[in-house]
């Protein structure tokens, strides 16, 4: 991982987010500055499964120019592998594990972050994978399951094993979203491990993304839904940690970026459901919208037709205004640093 590394500033990752950063929304961040490496929705792993298809073309039509990771998610240690030397068959620039993600749907099957709650089983997956993978294998994952105390454990495991890259959401599974991060267990990881170690979790505008890495000591930032709502937020990073000029976008470039997001998903149905569609793009509002008012909050939400949505957005964005930041960014911080705490 290190040889795909910037010199002289932090690694930006593009966060893996299902049914999020497919093809067309990786195609909009790549207009924007994107990120320096990329990492795909996660391929589910299970008794004979294959790669799913339109997933794998983030990989074979990767329209980014950078290098792309591909991500598994599953808990049969042999389907595992079976399914990492499939994905080495197409130009990945390496395998990656999911051990972070809280869906209960996907603890259940202890699968995710619920492997977390059986790390014998975690030492077994990612012993086989490192002998069966020869090039780049990456790990992500949370600081525990249930509490960040058991972390210390997790990270002899991965220390253990070798592994290439290690990103950590800076949350327990059980904190989910709604807790401020651990930035200490990122840092131990960084003073244990031999790889780079990259910060995730509450990274939503520069102040967040620089105080994580200077309280972490990370190598780099994997950001996600802070990139849905602020696709310049990678190109606002590199300018701050490089010294440049960290542009403030105006209300009518986010307008821009909605429009171009609309267009390119659009794009990837055959058979356009003008309605299904603006559903679809409301998902994606419930990030973009924040900070932008109850009424066009409450617009959003409301709209059923493309006249209604594209209404909404131009009669709210359609100005000079700077894009104000989202309520509370500048809060949303890290547990124990005093002035850097969270404030409840």
């Amino acid at each position: 991982m290190r040889d795909l590394m910037p010199t002289g500033r932090p690694v930006l990752v593009l966060a893996p987010m299902q049914d999020v950063t497919d093809l067309p929304f990786m195609r909009v961040m790549a207009r924007y500055g994107g990120a320096d490496v990329y990492v795909t929705e996660y391929f589910r792993v299970y008794a004979n499964s294959r790669p799913d298809p339109w997933i794998m073309r983030s990989v074979d039509e990767n329209p980014t120019g950078r290098p792309v990771f591909a991500q598994m998610i599953g808990q049969d240690v042999d389907e595992l592998v079976r399914v990492a030397r499939l994905l080495l068959e197409h130009p990945v620039a390496g395998v990656d594990l999911n051990l972070g993600c809280p869906a209960p749907v996907v603890c259940k099957k202890e699968a995710g972050g619920g492997l977390l709650r059986n790390l014998p089983k975690v030492d077994a997956i990612l012993g086989a994978l490192r002998d069966a993978i020869p090039g780049r294998f990456t790990v992500k994952t949370r600081v525990g399951y249930h509490t960040h105390e058991e972390f210390p454990e997790l990270l002899e495991i991965f220390r253990k094993h070798a592994i290439d890259s290690l990103a950590i959401h800076g949350r327990t599974v059980v904190e989910r979203y709604q807790t401020p991060v651990h930035p200490d267990c990122v840092r131990m990881a960084v003073e244990t491990l031999d790889c780079p170690v990259i910060a995730n979790g509450n990274v939503v505008d520069v102040a967040t993304g620089l105080g994580y890495l200077a309280q972490s000591g990370a190598d780099g930032l994997m950001i996600g839904r802070g990139a849905i709502r602020n696709p310049w937020l990678f190109e606002q990073i590199r300018a701050a940690t490089t010294g440049g000029d960290v542009r403030v976008p105006a209300c009518r470039d986010l307008l821009g970026y909605i429009r171009l997001l609309y267009d390119e998903l659009a794009g990837t149905t055959r058979h356009f459901d003008a309605v299904g569609h603006v559903q679809r793009m409301k998902k994606t509002m419930v990030f973009v919208s924040q900070g932008l008012g109850e009424e066009f909050e409450y617009r959003i939400r409301r709209a059923k037709t493309p006249e209604d949505f594209h209404s909404a957005c131009a009669e709210r964005l359609e100005s000079d205004e700077p894009v104000p930041v989202e309520p509370g960014a500048e809060s949303k911080l890290f547990c124990g640093y005093g002035e850097l705490r969270e404030v409840c």
